[in-house]
């Protein structure tokens, strides 16, 4: 079946911001990707999800098809900010937010600053009680050599050996998977951006800010994850007071394309009745 996905470049804070969206008159859901990662991760999940809601599909600054900005903020406020804009753009209320590992606390930090304009959250492998950089690293960062010490890390690293460390089952990495995750490390600003996202995540949301998110959450998490391990899952489920967590076997953390069938139902159940599918 052809799909039937829009795209476009928005400008929001002088940053070139890439979208795919669907807008149908249906419920609306914003998809919000993880660290070194881009709407793809996302493309098993949308022909599923697209016959049931308007979707909002968004490359954060400094990664995928979005502008690798030098001038940008990468803090989680910021990046809250410009998903809040994203949505009054596309005049989007009472919207559901998808997030996978960094967008996943992207969301939270989103739910906090709009909580009127968010229905629900699913949160996959969210990225949970990671603190900001130290002062050394961040000062390190500012010498002259740091740059090309980041780009040269950058290179060496294979995609493939990246992705294996996200799958469980490396049968599922394809050629198109590299494609897509090599993209953006071609960006000759790819590794500036990755800096002034060390120097300005603030860090992730701690215990009693948590807790005074009330939006409902639904945490999916693969029991296999060696990236955000499901112990981080499973305390944010006991700090947010209004969460429920569901777990996958033989699942990483890549768990929109090792589990797409089962999270869209997930989605489905959860968005219209608040009752997740066994």
């Amino acid at each position: 079946m052809e799909r039937r996905v829009s795209t476009c470049t928005l400008n929001i804070d002088d940053v070139k911001v890439y979208c795919e969206y669907i807008l149908n008159g249906k419920p609306p859901i914003v998809l919000i990707h993880g660290f070194v990662s881009s709407t793809y991760t996302f493309n098993r999940i949308i022909p599923l999800l697209e016959n049931h809601f308007s979707i909002i599909a968004l490359d954060l600054p400094g990664f995928g098809r979005s502008e690798k900005s030098t001038k940008f903020v990468y803090s989680y406020e910021n990046y809250a900010k410009l998903v809040a804009k994203c949505m009054n753009y596309f005049q989007l209320d009472d919207a559901s937010i998808i997030g996978h590992s960094m967008g996943g606390q992207i969301a939270l930090y989103t739910a906090r600053l709009v909580p009127d304009k968010i229905k629900k959250l699913v949160l996959l492998g969210c990225s949970g009680y990671l603190k900001s950089a130290n002062r050394l690293l961040i000062y390190t960062s500012y010498l002259p050599l740091f740059n090309t010490f980041v780009k040269r890390s950058v290179n060496n690293k294979s995609v493939k050996d990246s992705l294996r460390n996200v799958f469980y089952n490396h049968s599922y990495i394809t050629d198109d998977h590299v494609k897509e995750f090599e993209r953006p490390l071609k960006d000759k600003n790819f590794p500036k951006s990755l800096i002034r996202l060390l120097r300005h995540r603030e860090g992730d949301l701690p215990t009693e800010e948590l807790r005074k998110i009330h939006t409902p959450t639904l945490l999916i998490w693969g029991e296999d994850d060696t990236v955000v391990p499901l112990e981080v899952g499973q305390r944010l489920s006991e700090d947010l007071p209004n969460a429920e967590l569901i777990t996958y076997k033989e699942t990483g953390h890549l768990v929109s394309e090792e589990r797409p069938n089962e999270i869209s139902n997930h989605i489905l159940n959860y968005h219209f009745s608040g009752i997740t599918a066994e």
